[in-house]
This record gives structure tokens, sequence and C-alpha cells, in this order.
């Protein structure tokens, strides 16, 4: 064989070689294969995992659920819970977990206003990067954002939405508010959604000091009344009970664009049945009023 056909088919052998093996290799990024279990996304400040729905995004992208793990928890718990995910999913949501910083006891925990004066992560800036990047992966509506969390995150879900309320579209917690010292006031109105177990002893409505630790919880009323100042609420709140014995109130005449509402349920430290649905429900009717769905 002519070295000059010897030579051409060695450079169409290579061309193939390069498209069908080496382009789809060039291709898999970071952005390919980080987010699950087993490979969590890295940026500078920490970690998070995400989960995607089997429906395609919308125009704009897909909403999003950030949900923060109680103390001594993790973001990998928070996945592991299969029926929690598929809800978040089935409705066409990007849930990511952030994982709280391991703390000096080993333990993970969120960086909440309690009056601790040693070194922590700055987590309402953490979050705000975690969003930053998961946009770049994914495609995120930025405007559908939920931020929301149980128990101690539940609490640094009260502080972002006090600290920074602009970095999420709106908020929604469970078991968890404010630190004592409160905060004098908030930076601006901000749209929150409080569930909290009537007899729960964990996090008391009424708040409690934990030991000799010199941490106090806050009184969730009382963080309440700061919210409906920053909010201008007026009038008193409209009140109804539903079919499962919960109390529902509702501020929903303040200051354009913002609205709190509280949920007590009769039991304890829980995220009670349905709750992922109401708070979906909630948030869906705050921003798009017109597909408004009524909390039942």
């Amino acid at each position: 064989m002519p070295g000059a056909v010897r030579n051409l088919l060695r450079n169409r052998f290579l061309c193939l070689f390069a498209i069908c093996f080496l382009i789809p290799l060039t291709a898999v990024t970071a952005k390919d294969i980080c987010g699950g279990v087993d490979a969590p996304c890295s940026i500078a400040s920490g970690q998070y995992y995400f989960a995607l729905p089997k429906s395609p995004p919308g125009p704009r992208g897909y909403p999003v659920m950030v949900h923060l793990h109680g103390w001594s928890s993790s973001a990998r718990a928070v996945m592991d819970n299969e029926r929690f995910v598929e809800k978040v999913l089935s409705r066409g949501y990007v849930l990511i977990a952030p994982f709280g910083e391991v703390q000096p006891s080993g333990r993970r925990d969120w960086s909440v206003a309690d009056g601790q004066t040693r070194p922590r992560r700055d987590d309402a800036a953490f979050l705000s990067d975690v969003l930053d990047d998961a946009v770049k992966r994914l495609k995120i509506n930025r405007s559908r954002v939920l931020l929301t969390g149980f128990s101690r995150g539940g609490s640094m879900v009260w502080d972002v939405a006090c600290r920074t309320p602009g970095t999420f579209t709106a908020y929604a917690a469970v078991g968890g508010g404010f630190w004592n010292p409160l905060p004098q006031s908030c930076k601006g109105p901000v749209r929150l959604f409080h569930t909290h177990g009537w007899v729960d002893a964990t996090v008391p409505l009424e708040g409690r000091r934990l030991g000799n630790s010199g941490l106090v919880q806050g009184d969730i009323f009382d963080g309440l009344s700061i919210l409906k100042r920053t909010n201008g609420c007026q009038r008193r709140a409209s009140e109804r009970q539903n079919k499962d014995n919960r109390w529902i109130r509702s501020w929903n005449s303040c200051t354009e664009g913002s609205e709190l509402r509280l949920m007590l349920h009769p039991r304890g430290h829980i995220t009670p049945k349905g709750w992922t649905e109401m708070a979906l429900d909630w948030f869906e009717a705050i921003v798009s009023p017109q597909r408004r769905v009524e909390t039942r």
C-alpha cells in the first residue's frame, strides 16, 4: 500500500477516534458529575447536594427549594429522606441540600445569631454562594427560590430572612426561630411561613435556656412581632383551623410583596405530615397569585 494512502487512512482513523471518544470525554465536567450523594458539589466555603426533577424546566428554568438540615444532622440525611425528596421533585422543583459547618464537637451546625463569639462560617454568605454556584450548573429560575429548614436549620432560615431578605424569594421554617439576643430590626420586608409544634419541648414556642451554655432560644411570638414591624403589618391577622386541627394565622395586609404565616400543629418537634405540599402551595400562591392554591 502506497505511503500516501496509508497516511490518509491513518489520519481518518484518528479523526474518527477523536469524534467518537475524545469529544464526549472532554464534554464531561464537574457540572455533570457533582451533586449526587456520592459526589457533592464543592465551593470555597463548603459543599451541597442537589436533585433534579424528571420534568423539563420551564422557559425561565426550574423553581428551587433549598433545605437546611437540623443540628447534628447533614445534607446526606436530607437526600436520604426519599419521601421528602420525591415530594419536592414531583412538583417540578430542584432540591438543594447544603452542608452545615462541622463544629469542634464534630457535629454539623449553622452560624445562627445566638450570641456565640468564636469564629464561625458566615452561613448567609455561604448559602448565597451555593445558589450562585447552582445557577451556573443548572437551569434555575433565580426568582423562584424558597429557603426552608428544620430546627436549627429553621433558625438559620429566620436569620437569612432578617439579615439578607433579598437573597431568596421566600422563606419557610419548621421548629426553629430567632435566638437571643433577638435582632432589634430586620433589613426589609420578607415572605415567611413558620410552622411549629404546640407542645414542642426541644424548641418551645416561648423559648428556653440551654443548660449552662449561655444560649437562649428566642420566643417565636416575639420574633414574629419583629417581622410584623418590618413588614409594616397594621391589620389583625386572619385566623382559621384546618381539618387536621392546625391553627393558621396569616398577615397578608402588609407592605407590598411581603407576607407572614404561622401554622401551629398539635404535636412536638417534628415536621408535620403534609408540610412540604403546604409550603410549596403557599410559595406558589405568593409568587404566582393567578395560580393561587389555598393551604388546606
